[in-house]
């Protein structure tokens, strides 16, 4: 198995390769020079003609092979240590660099979760393919071939029985290659999508224990993992039959070299010394390729993934993200946008809208596509519809694009450690800078009565409420100080302390910033220069909250009906 894809990817690990190769073959002729000067002290024992002298040399010739060979084996084991790592560095650079030009968008080829698992364990499994498959492959033809003319000169007729017997070897691997790589992709396959379950089932725990239905999860993942272990089972039993094939091929082979060179002693073809060095080295013809075929499945592992990884830097991307923002006004166009993540439902139909003022509100029952739009306005899901200053939203740069927007969501990602870290993750604010920050958002006094900047966030910031959460993202992108903040239902679920925070912080930023305030809460968006209003994908109305209420549409009716019912509230 000779993945030349793989071999074109990874040229950087070559020199290594054949580094290990060299280290190999010369350890291989240091155990030859060490065979034959047992095999003559032994001769010159049996004709009775051993002396001193010669035993000395003798030793101090088996010594220094001896201390080559193991210097050389050394050397060996550092250049597969280089390669590997050449390899995981070189892989794991060229899988980001594809995310990253394929953008915030990704998720639409590949699961974050099975990009993990690819990244760690399928490029460490590529790790072995390349640090000890390859350069046994390698050997494995150089060694007998080294061998074979050897062993010429003492006897044709083993040389040639010996060399027969070693290709028997990679033709039992070549036959069971086919059965393995439909039976690894099925390994692969089922090892992601457990992994995809426990990662999900993992992070919403929670709410399956509030629900009851952990139980059920269980018997999921039960079911999932039992699939996984007969397909893993499944492997190892290939594995050990395979190696079982090449152990009867091998010590077969061995076996018929040494009765050969034996008969030609008998014979009187073959002197002591040869037969001698034939019986001793004849396991030496097939163990590179037993070696060989013990890696081949791990070898195999490794393809599999690459396939995968392959797969997934071979994504062609039809858009060039190149082109940068001006500091000029921030125009948002979105021209007959039409969006699905499914054929069978489509999400967003016929979306055309123009946002130039400086506070817009984006309005709609839940279910409307309000935050399907603004995730197509940052790019998060590839359309050529979005355009900013009139360029198409898929061919910006997204360093650059993130550089002027910022998205607040009604989830935040709060990170485990402390405050300063989690509004400061570059150190390039002051302290003074993050406590207006807070000021702001009215944190300050909450964490000054705590640690102050040095206060203990816990993951996912469960020492929090969901407005202290919320709160603290929008002081993190405060101190961001972009272009245009969209705000995806920035107050849903939260206390009213919370909510007033942030909608007087909303007020402030319309004098200097693009504000754009996507909500179901109408009497948030009253303030805004021009309100869109969506209804089951659809844009069915626009303008500003007077002109609206006076036309008596949808936007007229929901506004009535949260007005009555915030009035039975109180």
């Amino acid at each position: 198995m000779f993945d030349k894809r793989l071999i074109q990817e990874l040229s950087d690990a070559l020199p290594y390769i054949i580094k290990q190769v060299c280290c190999q073959w010369l350890s291989l002729i240091c155990n030859m020079i060490f065979t034959l000067s047992l095999c003559y002290m032994f001769v010159l024992f049996i004709n009775k003609t051993l002396v001193l002298d010669q035993i000395i040399r003798i030793m101090i010739i088996l010594c220094m092979t001896f201390i080559i060979r193991g210097f050389f084996l050394k050397r060996q084991s550092h250049y597969a240590y280089l390669s590997a790592s050449q390899t995981k560095r070189t892989l794991r650079t060229k899988l980001f660099d594809k995310i990253m030009k394929i953008g915030s968008h990704y998720q639409d080829y590949v699961a974050t979760s099975e990009l993990v698992q690819l990244s760690v364990e399928g490029i460490n499994q590529l790790e072995t393919y390349v640090s000890l498959y390859l350069p046994q492959l390698f050997y494995s033809v150089l060694a007998p071939v080294t061998l074979f003319i050897v062993t010429l000169f003492f006897d044709i007729r083993c040389a040639i029985v010996l060399l027969i017997f070693v290709p028997l070897i990679p033709i039992s691997i070549v036959l069971v290659q086919k059965f393995a790589k439909k039976l690894l992709t099925k390994y692969w396959t089922s090892y992601t999508t457990l992994g995809d379950g426990f990662l999900e089932n993992l992070q919403g725990l929670t709410t399956l224990k509030i629900y009851g239905s952990d139980a059920y999860k269980q018997q999921q993942m039960n079911i999932e993992a039992e699939n996984f272990r007969k397909v893993t089972m499944r492997v190892l039993i290939m594995q050990l039959n395979s190696i079982s094939v090449m152990d009867i091929v091998a010590y077969g082979g061995a076996a018929t070299g040494s009765f050969f060179a034996l008969l030609g002693y008998y014979q009187e073809s073959v002197s002591l010394f040869g037969a001698l060095f034939i019986i001793m080295m004849s396991f030496e013809y097939f163990i590179p390729m037993r070696q060989l075929g013990s890696y081949f499945h791990i070898a195999m592992n490794g393809a599999a993934a690459s396939e995968k990884i392959f797969k997934l830097m071979d994504i062609e991307i039809d858009h060039q993200s190149h082109h940068k923002l001006n500091n000029d006004i921030m125009s948002i166009d979105i021209d007959h946008l039409d969006f699905s993540y499914d054929e069978d439902r489509q999400i967003l139909k016929d979306i055309s809208l123009s946002i130039d003022k400086g506070f817009t509100g984006i309005v709609g029952e839940s279910g409307s596509g309000k935050s399907t739009l603004a995730k197509l306005m940052m790019g998060y899901y590839h359309s050529d519809r979005v355009y900013i200053q009139n360029i198409a939203r898929s061919q910006l740069d997204d360093t650059d694009f993130m550089h002027h927007f910022v998205y607040v969501t009604h989830d935040p990602m709060i990170f485990k450690g402390t405050l300063r870290d989690n509004l400061d993750y570059l150190s390039q604010y002051s302290d003074d800078m993050l406590w207006k920050a807070l000021e702001k958002v009215k944190l300050d006094g909450y964490f000054k009565n705590q640690n102050g900047l040095n206060s203990e966030i816990l993951e996912s910031g469960n020492n929090l409420s969901g407005g202290q959460k919320q709160r603290l993202n929008l002081a993190r992108a405060l101190l961001f100080d972009g272009d245009v903040y969209i705000f995806d239902e920035a107050t849903s679920n939260i206390d009213v302390e919370s909510e007033e925070a942030i909608l007087e912080v909303v007020d402030q930023m319309v004098k200097t910033k693009k504000v754009i305030l996507i909500t179901h809460r109408l009497s948030s968006v009253k303030q805004c220069d021009e309100i869109y209003v969506l209804d089951k994908g659809k844009l069915v109305e626009s303008g500003n909250h007077e002109s609206l209420r006076n036309k008596h549409g949808l936007y007229d009716q929901l506004f009535r009906q949260q007005e009555a019912l915030e009035v039975y509230q109180s």
